[in-house]
């Protein structure tokens, strides 16, 4: 059982929020640049043999994957694992020693 009080717990919220507010705010600046990248090369004078060039993808490419590493920094594993994943993990470790013990 966690040992916070009530303050300590409102802080620790506040900051999760506080970060997964500004991974959205991420996430949009993200959409709407290169969306707006990918729409002028476009309608480029190269037009649409431009846009499915590689050249064309670089940039939200390795935005996308730093952006994803944002995710994972906000999320954690419950992105991957669900988010009682830790919990039901230990349960299931707890559970296996009591039969080991039995046994």
């Amino acid at each position: 059982m966690d040992n916070y009080t009530e303050e300590q717990k409102y802080v620790r919220a506040k900051k999760k929020v506080k970060s997964i507010k500004g991974f959205y705010i991420h996430l949009m600046v993200y959409l709407l640049v290169n969306g707006f990248i990918l729409l002028s090369k476009a309608l480029s004078d190269g037009g649409w043999e431009v846009f499915w060039e590689w050249q064309s993808y670089n940039t939200p490419l390795f935005w996308g994957i730093g952006l994803a590493f944002h995710a994972f920094g906000v999320f954690g594993m419950d992105i991957i694992l669900g988010r009682d994943w830790e919990n039901r993990k230990i349960k299931e470790m707890m559970d296996k020693d009591k039969r080991d013990i039995w046994e």
